[in-house]
């Protein structure tokens, strides 16, 4: 029986969560089906435009994301300090920018008389927008049935085209999220789709590439802001540039792998994120290659792993073994 989405998502322990998609038809959700011969790359561009436009809309950041044949990675931190300081009319433009509303929120952004049961009504219906707002499962909904409905439409069908559930995965410390990042950055490369990071389409790690070569970052993405010091501002805390040459290197690596005539190890430039977190290069190399099939539920340290399961009122530690091994027996 699936876990409640409520039983899964604990923001007390963490703000950040992996979340995979997958088709359900043979029809793919892009690429190109080599059973028809037929060619549904044009449906990358939906789902990454999509994305990054819920990203700019909900209290919820874009870590990581990879559009891929038929399923779609994303890693997402929550901001509920962000929601929480939004004010009322804030709250319902940003809600109007995706659905209807009701006539109530209508009235209300024009600026319209209400009366004194329709404001009533309208703070209910704030608070609830602005808990849906910061809310991954709406998150998914708001990104899932607009491409359900276009693929349906240009597949002439109906039906299902999702899974009925999006997968979860509580990540619960940095060397959880900075690992499933990579892992969800390398997936083209990985599915042998890319030989390279700026040849990896669709993906989060291309748009920060795009952006550092102009000596920028993503303002759709979270940020990396740096190693961590006082004031500081939100965002990853680690460098991009370390992020970026470790990432590119893992991604070497994973190619270099598949040719009998190429071998390599992380380099002493590429270390600094793997000695802060005191994770091995090899213990890296599996978690970046491996990573769900290591991890069915929640991903850190054993200690942050214990905190969670107790604020969820979980018996079992679901993953317990696989967290110890590779997180914390470096």
């Amino acid at each position: 029986m699936p876990i409640p989405r409520k039983a899964i998502v604990s923001i007390e322990d963490t703000s950040y969560y992996h979340c995979i998609s997958r088709c359900v038809r043979r029809a793919f959700l892009c690429g190109e089906d080599s059973y028809t011969g037929q060619s549904y790359e044009h449906r990358r561009a939906w789902v990454e435009e999509r994305i990054l436009e819920l990203g700019q809309v909900f209290a919820i950041d874009i870590c990581a994301y990879a559009v891929m044949s038929n399923h779609l990675h994303l890693v997402l931190c929550v901001d509920i300090y962000e929601a929480n300081a939004w004010t009322e009319l804030e709250v319902v433009e940003r809600w109007h920018q995706l659905f209807n509303g009701t006539d109530i929120t209508r009235k209300f952004v024009k600026g319209l008389l209400l009366e004194d049961g329709e404001r009533i009504l309208l703070s209910k219906t704030i608070a609830e927008y602005r808990s849906r707002l910061s809310d991954i499962s709406w998150f998914m909904r708001a990104l899932n049935e607009p491409i359900a409905r276009k693929a349906n439409l240009e597949d002439k069908c109906s039906g299902r085209f999702w899974e009925g559930r999006f997968k979860s995965q509580a990540l619960l410390d940095e060397a959880a999220i900075l690992a499933c990042m990579a892992y969800v950055d390398l997936n083209p490369i990985r599915a042998k789709i890319a030989d390279t990071l700026e040849q990896s389409d669709f993906t989060s790690i291309q748009r920060r590439i795009k952006a550092a070569l102009k000596g920028e970052q993503p303002t759709n993405l979270l940020a990396f802001a740096g190693n961590e010091r006082l004031a500081m501002p939100k965002g990853l805390q680690f460098h991009l540039d370390d992020y970026l040459q470790l990432v590119d290197e893992t991604g070497q690596l994973i190619f270099n792998h598949k040719r009998a005539d190429k071998h390599g190890a992380i380099s002493d430039a590429a270390m600094p994120i793997l000695n802060r977190l005191n994770i091995p290069p090899d213990h890296w190399l599996k978690l970046t290659t491996e990573f769900t099939r290591l991890f069915k539920g929640p991903v850190g340290r054993l200690q942050e792993l214990d905190a969670y399961c107790a604020h969820l009122e979980r018996k079992r530690r679901q993953g317990a073994g696989s967290c110890h091994r590779w997180l914390d027996s470096a």
